[in-house]
C-alpha cells in the first residue's frame, strides 16, 4: 500500500469532516466543540461536538487515525485469517440526535483499513454508510434519503445500491428485540474488489452524499410543534439506538476493544433516553406507525 495512497484517504476524510461540521454549524447557529486528541498506542483524532443546540440535542462528527499493534476481535470476526496482524484505521464516524422529536436521528461512517505482517503483503479495505432512525416519520422523507444513497451509488453498478441496502437492513437489527432500528440506508464493509481507486471512489461517494441526504429533512421539519408525548416517544426509541450501539455496532466494540478514546466513541449516546417494561404502541396512534409501515424494511425507492 503506497503512502500517496493512505496521504489521500487521510486529506479527503479531513476535508470532509470539516464540510461537515460546517454545514452542520450553519444548520444549527452554534459551533461544535473542537477536542484533539492523542493516543498512547499510535494515532489520534479531532472530536467535534455540539450539545443543547438550537436544533441538535447532541451530535458529534469524529476524525480518527489510529494503529495498534493487533486487530482486536471485532475486527477479525469475519476474517480470522486476520488476527495478530498489526493496523492502521482511520475515518469520520458521525451521529447527529436533534431535539424535535420530528427531525430524525442520522448515522454516517467512512473508514479505510490497514492489516500488516512482517513478510507478507498488507491487506487493505474500506467501509461504511449512512442510516436513518426517524421517530415520527414522514415517508417523503425516507424516500429522500434512499433516492440519495441509491443515486450515489449508482455509478458503480445496477446491484450495488440493492446489496448495500439490504446488508443494511440486516446489519441495523435488533436481534435480541426482532427489530429494525430505523428504516436504514446503505452498509458495507470489507471492500476491497475491484481495486483502490474504485474502492475510495465509491466510498467518497457515500461520504459525499450524506448531506445532500439529511439536511432537507431538518430542514422540513425543524419548526414542527410537538409536546411532552412526542418527546417521551423519541426517549423510548432512543433506547433502542442506546442498545443497538453498545450491543452490536462493530464500530463501537473496535473502537473500546482497540483501547480507543471513550469519550469520542461514546459520544454516539442520545442525552436523553428511557426504557419501558413491555410497552406497546396505541393501535392507530402515530406511535403504532412507525412500526407498521416504517421499521419492516421495504423498497423506498
Amino acid at each position: 500500500m503506497a503512502d500517496q495512497h493512505i496521504d489521500g484517504v487521510k486529506a479527503w476524510l479531513t476535508d470532509l469532516q470539516a464540510r461537515i461540521v460546517g454545514r452542520l454549524e450553519a444548520l444549527d447557529g452554534n459551533p461544535f466543540r473542537e477536542d484533539r486528541w492523542t493516543r498512547e498506542q499510535g494515532g489520534g483524532g479531532l472530536t467535534r461536538v455540539i450539545e443543547e443546540g438550537a436544533l441538535f440535542e447532541r451530535g458529534g462528527v469524529n476524525f480518527s487515525h489510529v494503529k495498534g499493534d493487533g486487530l482486536p476481535a471485532s475486527a477479525t470476526a469475519s476474517r480470522p485469517e486476520l488476527a495478530g496482524r498489526s493496523f492502521e484505521a482511520m475515518g469520520v464516524s458521525l451521529v447527529l440526535h436533534p431535539r424535535n422529536p420530528y427531525c430524525p436521528t442520522a448515522h454516517m461512517n467512512v473508514r479505510f483499513f490497514i492489516a500488516s505482517k512482517a513478510g507478507a503483503d498488507p491487506v487493505w479495505w474500506f467501509g461504511g454508510g449512512m442510516d436513518l432512525t426517524p421517530y415520527y416519520p414522514f415517508e417523503e422523507d425516507v424516500v429522500h434519503f434512499h433516492r440519495t444513497c441509491k443515486n450515489a451509488l449508482a455509478p458503480f453498478g445496477d446491484k450495488v445500491h440493492a446489496d448495500y441496502k439490504a446488508w443494511c437492513d440486516r446489519y441495523f437489527h435488533l436481534k435480541h428485540r426482532n427489530e429494525a432500528r430505523g428504516v436504514g440506508g446503505v452498509f458495507f464493509d470489507d471492500l476491497n474488489a475491484g481495486g483502490f481507486e474504485r474502492c475510495f471512489a465509491l466510498t467518497r461517494a457515500v461520504g459525499e452524499a450524506f448531506v445532500p441526504a439529511y439536511a432537507p429533512l431538518l430542514e422540513r421539519r425543524r419548526d414542527l410543534a410537538y409536546g411532552e408525548r412526542e418527546r417521551d416517544f423519541q426517549a423510548y426509541r432512543r433506547g433502542r439506538y442506546v442498545e443497538f450501539n453498545l450491543v452490536f455496532d462493530r464500530g463501537t466494540l473496535f473502537g473500546l476493544q482497540s483501547g480507543g478514546r471513550t469519550e469520542s466513541i461514546l459520544m454516539s449516546m442520545p442525552p436523553r433516553v428511557s426504557w419501558r417494561y413491555d410497552w406497546h404502541p396505541e393501535a392507530g396512534s402515530p406511535e403504532a406507525r412507525l412500526y407498521e409501515e416504517f421499521l419492516p424494511p421495504r423498497d423506498w425507492v
